[in-house]
C-alpha cells in the first residue's frame, strides 16, 4: 500500500476507505492518539476509538453509503504539522432509517508528519446546516 506522503494522499485514502467500507485502511489514516468529533458532536479519543465508531455506522446507516470529498485547502503552520479542511458529499443509501438522501460536511483536520507519513492527529466533521431553521442544507458545487 502506498504511503501518506503528502496531506493530500490523506483525503484520497479516507474516500477509498469510505468507500469500501474498509475500516482496517480508514484505521491507517489515524495516528494511535487521534482524536475525532463527528457531526453530531460525539468525541472518539485514539485510534481504535475511531475506527470503531465509524465501522458501527459502516456496518448500518452507512452500510450502502458513497463518500466524495473535494480537494483539501491544506496549510502548513510547522515542519510536518498541517492544517486541513476538506468538503465531503456523502450520499446515504437504503441502509439508513432516513432513506436515501446527500449531506455534505467540511472536515477540519490537523495532520501531522511522523516517519514520513502524514497522519490525522484530530480532526472534526460538522454538517452544513442553515442557521434559521437548523436544518442540513447542499451545498452548491
Amino acid at each position: 500500500m502506498a504511503g501518506l506522503a503528502t496531506p493530500e494522499d490523506v483525503t484520497r485514502r479516507y474516500e477509498a476507505a469510505w468507500n469500501a467500507h474498509d475500516m482496517v485502511l480508514f484505521a491507517t489514516l489515524f495516528h494511535p492518539e487521534a482524536s475525532f468529533v463527528n457531526r453530531f458532536a460525539t468525541r472518539w479519543k485514539g485510534a481504535e476509538a475511531i475506527v470503531a465508531g465509524h465501522a458501527a455506522i459502516h456496518e448500518t446507516v452507512y452500510g450502502d453509503s458513497k463518500l466524495k470529498i473535494d480537494p483539501p485547502d491544506v496549510t502548513l503552520v510547522g515542519d510536518g504539522i498541517a492544517v486541513c479542511h476538506f468538503w465531503n458529499r456523502l450520499e446515504v443509501g437504503n441502509a439508513h432509517p432516513s432513506g436515501p438522501h446527500e449531506v455534505d460536511t467540511l472536515v477540519l483536520a490537523v495532520l501531522t508528519r511522523r516517519d514520513g507519513d502524514w497522519r490525522i492527529l484530530a480532526a472534526e466533521n460538522v454538517t452544513l446546516t442553515d442557521p434559521r431553521s437548523g436544518k442540513a442544507i447542499l451545498r452548491s458545487r
